[in-house]
C-alpha cells in the first residue's frame, strides 16, 4: 500500500529566523495521524536565517542524522565535536544517555536548508557518539547510495537502530529500484525537483509512506533529491 503525503499537508511553523516543515507531530504541531512511521520519528525540513542557530539543547536516546541541502550547518556539541555540515555530508549523532548541542548558520548572507531526522533507537542508555561522512553526488547519481545503517555497510555512517537510509540524485532516464521486504515500512522524501514513485508523481516536499510492498521504483526524476528510508514495523 502507498500513501502520498502532500508537501503542504505537513505541520508548519514560521519563528521568523527558522521556518520549519514538521512530517510528523513536532513541538506545537500535533497530529495524532502522524505520529511517525515504523521508528522513524522525526523528518523536519528547517531553513535557518543567516546568522542565526539552535542555541545549546539536549537530546538523549535518540538517533538524530543531519542532511544539508544548501548552506552549511556550524554544530557544536558536549563530546566536544565543532563541526562544519555542508551538503553531501551526513552527519550522525547518537544522544545515548545525554548530549547537549548547538546548531547555527554563520554565513551573512546564505540560509541554511537541511533536514533534521530523528530515528528511535534499538538500543538505550548507550554512551553518546559523533560521526560524519561524505557523499559525493557522482556516488548517489542515478542509484541509491547507502548513506546510514545498523553495519555501517559500504561505507554508511552507522546508526544505533533497525533502519537504513538512502539518498538519491535522478534525472531524465536515469532510474534505481529497491527490494522490500513487506513485513517492514518504507518512507521516501522527496527533498526537491520532480520524480515518479512507483507511478505516483511526486514535487519537492512531498513524501511517499509504503507498506506491504515488495519492491521501490523511482524514475522520470528532474533534477530530483531524494531520501529513502527501510524502517521496522
Amino acid at each position: 500500500m502507498l500513501t502520498l503525503r502532500k508537501s503542504a499537508d505537513r505541520g508548519y511553523a514560521d519563528h521568523g529566523w527558522l521556518k520549519s516543515f514538521h512530517s510528523f507531530s513536532f513541538a506545537g504541531y500535533y497530529d495524532p495521524r502522524h505520529m511517525g512511521w515504523g521508528n522513524l520519528r522525526v523528518i523536519n525540513e528547517d531553513r535557518i536565517a543567516p546568522g542565526t542557530g539552535f542555541g545549546t539543547h539536549g537530546h538523549r536516546d535518540m538517533e538524530i542524522i543531519s542532511y544539508v541541502v544548501s548552506g552549511n550547518l556550524a554544530h557544536k556539541d558536549s563530546m566536544g565535536n565543532v563541526k562544519g555540515i555542508p551538503p553531501g555530508d551526513v552527519q550522525r549523532m547518537s544522544a545515548g544517555t545525554g548530549v547537549q548541542h548547538s546548531e547555527f548558520n554563520h554565513a551573512p548572507n546564505e540560509t541554511t536548508h537541511f533536514f533534521q531526522i530523528w530515528i528511535e533507537p534499538n538500543v538505550t542508555g548507550i554512551a553518546p557518539s559523533y560521526e560524519q561522512k561524505t557523499f559525493a553526488a557522482a556516488e548517489k547519481q542515478g542509484v541509491l547510495r547507502l548513506v546510514a545503517s545498523p553495519d555501517g555497510a559500504e561505507g554508511s555512517v552507522l546508526i544505533h537502530a533497525d533502519a537504513r537510509l538512502y539518498s538519491s540524485l535522478l534525472d531524465g532516464e536515469q532510474s534505481a529500484q529497491l527490494v522490500l521486504d513487506p513485513q517492514r515500512k518504507a518512507y521516501v522524501h522527496l527533498l526537491r525537483g520532480e520524480l515518479e514513485v512507483n507511478g505516483q508523481v511526486l514535487s519537492a516536499g512531498d513524501a511517499v509512506l509504503l507498506e506491504a510492498e515488495n519492491v521501490l521504483t523511482l524514475a522520470h526524476g528532474k533534477a530530483a533529491e531524494v531520501l529513502v528510508f527501510d524502517l521496522s514495523a
